[in-house]
């Protein structure tokens, strides 16, 4: 028996020496648009509650200065999933970077403001020929300044400042107004420093403003890390919306600013971020063209097809904590 036993131990010390490391986990490299902004608040989520672990991931986020930049990286082979708008998505396939969106995440431009300095006097109509400040050219933030043009007849430069360079740039006096995404919309709003004289969340019709993108030679070569991916990340969703207090404090030391601030950012707009995430939902069509349709009023040419846009693969099956 014992002789048995010493056999026994040996042949297991030379499996363990010879069956080498453990896999190592996929790395998914996911592009952030802007660091001020709620889809970082889902990416960090879903790290620090290990959703991505648990999916056999491990992540590596990249904050860049504005939602084009962030296409610029994916299309350059420097991230695997980013948050944009379908615009970018038909911008770039017309100039050969096949991307589709695999999953909704937002149907609104929740907490978008045109805004001015408090003291200024200057109202929607009074901004011809001024300086409004966007992230970057093809951002939503110009996709919106774009809209506005369009929809109030008058016309004003685009000044791209990036996501960083927004709120300085308008205190400054370097432009005269800023399209300016939440929260730091309610942040500066709260503080008295400058005033909100168009509210996109309710100027702007209900649109697919924003959903995850992949290119399509990752959904077809690691459809599995695809999958993987969107479920931490609706599942750190899912996990927000079910600890407030949890996400509120996040926010606050994420974006270093006061719990208040944060807790409109969740109620304005983590709250009414999507849940399920499917692009076979039926209503998904009609939202992806109202963006498309919007872009093109604002000067998007050459719009391709809905269903070149979207990709109905993947559904996320949200990670649980």
């Amino acid at each position: 028996m014992k002789m048995s036993r010493r056999l026994a131990l040996s042949s297991l010390a030379a499996a363990v020496l010879f069956a080498g490391p453990a896999a190592a986990a996929e790395t998914i490299r996911v592009g952030l648009p802007t660091k001020t902004y709620w889809p970082t608040t889902i990416a960090e989520t879903a790290v620090r509650q290990k959703l991505f672990e648990k999916e056999g991931l491990k992540a590596e986020l990249t904050i860049y200065r504005s939602g084009a930049e962030t296409f610029e990286g994916m299309a350059a082979g420097a991230a695997d999933i980013i948050l944009d708008p379908p615009s970018l998505v038909s911008a770039g396939r017309k100039k050969g970077v096949m991307s589709r969106i695999v999953a909704n995440a937002a149907m609104g431009n929740f907490g978008w403001q045109l805004m001015v300095p408090a003291k200024s006097n200057l109202d929607v109509k009074d901004l011809a020929g001024k300086k409004v400040g966007i992230t970057a050219a093809g951002s939503g933030s110009d996709l919106l300044a774009l809209w506005t043009i369009q929809d109030k007849k008058i016309d004003f430069t685009r000044v791209p400042v990036g996501g960083g360079g927004l709120v300085p740039n308008l205190l400054a006096g370097n432009i005269d107004a800023a399209v300016v995404y939440s929260p730091l919309s309610f942040q500066i709003t709260k503080s008295g420093e400058a005033k909100s004289i168009l509210d996109y969340t309710k100027a702007v019709a209900p649109n697919l403003t924003a959903g995850w993108i992949v290119l399509d030679r990752l959904a077809e070569s690691k459809p599995q890390v695809v999958q993987k991916a969107v479920n931490a990340l609706y599942g750190a969703v899912h996990y927000m919306r079910a600890n407030r207090d949890v996400t509120i404090k996040l926010i606050a030391e994420l974006y270093e600013m006061p719990p208040e601030i944060a807790a409109l950012e969740y109620d304005n707009t983590i709250m009414q971020l999507e849940t399920d995430g499917s692009m076979s939902a039926a209503n998904v069509p009609a939202a992806v063209q109202l963006s498309l349709d919007l872009a093109k009023l604002g000067g998007l040419k050459d719009v391709v097809p809905v269903e070149d846009v979207i990709s109905t693969k993947f559904k996320p099956v949200p990670t649980k904590p």
